[in-house]
């Protein structure tokens, strides 16, 4: 197996479906089943989870609200995805248990690594809700910074685009995929992999991070099984 442990980013906007708000059920068992599929592999996953669908901290500071509670509520809608997961993962009989950034029991267990670590080993997937913990920290860079402190084989975002493009393939039809990329690549032609702060923390402590479609069905399993999925930036 290529990926030993892996950290999946997922965004919280990819729960909606066409709903545009809240969590489309049908999409959460689709993301559910490609994971579990990644774990009957052998792969460890650990899982962070935005909150986009619920509230964006970020959004709602443009509203009016303070950014610090802003940010705060952000994190507040990490743990509902994250409960939603546990839940659907649970109702399939896989083991999954979620930590979470700042104390939250009986919700979720406080986050240490060596808990993660211990989860992980027994083929436990580990749902880290929260954030960071702090504000003013997107869940882009929560992912980066688990990763590396779960010493993972790679970051793995899992998007609606199949890779990182020269421009918004949505957008321009003449855009081309990437796939493969270095760091230094990546931010001299400023494609906005991650936002900065993830993206500088992977490249000082040389995570990969893999971009990829995680809607596709089979894209996780036939990505860490070894075949060219997504854009790999290393």
């Amino acid at each position: 197996m290529k990926y030993q442990r892996i950290l999946l980013k997922l965004s919280g906007e990819s729960l909606m479906g066409s709903e545009g708000y809240g969590i489309d059920t049908q999409n959460l068992m689709h993301y559910v089943n490609e994971i579990a599929t990644a774990v009957t592999m052998g792969v460890e996953v650990g899982i962070v989870i935005g909150g986009g669908n619920i509230f964006r901290g970020l959004k709602g500071a443009k509203q009016g609200f303070d950014r610090v509670k802003g940010d705060q509520m952000g994190m507040l809608a990490t743990v509902i995805n994250s409960l939603a997961l546990h839940s659907a993962f649970e109702s399939l009989g896989i083991s999954s248990k979620v930590f979470t950034a700042i104390r939250m029991e009986p919700i979720g267990e406080l986050y240490q690594k060596e808990k993660v670590m211990a989860a992980l080993k027994q083929k436990t997937i580990s749902i880290i809700a929260g954030g960071t913990g702090n504000p003013y920290f997107t869940t882009d860079t929560a992912s980066a910074l688990r990763a590396i402190e779960i010493e993972a084989s790679a970051l793995l975002k899992g998007t609606r685009v199949d890779g990182v493009y020269t421009a918004d393939p949505e957008k321009d039809p003449n855009a081309k995929k990437y796939t493969t990329l270095s760091f230094k690549e990546a931010y001299d032609k400023n494609l906005q992999v991650m936002d900065l702060t993830a993206f500088t923390l992977c490249m000082e402590n040389k995570m990969p991070i893999i971009v990829f479609d995680i809607n596709k069905k089979q894209n996780l399993a036939n990505l860490l099984a070894g075949k060219e999925v997504g854009t790999i930036v290393q």
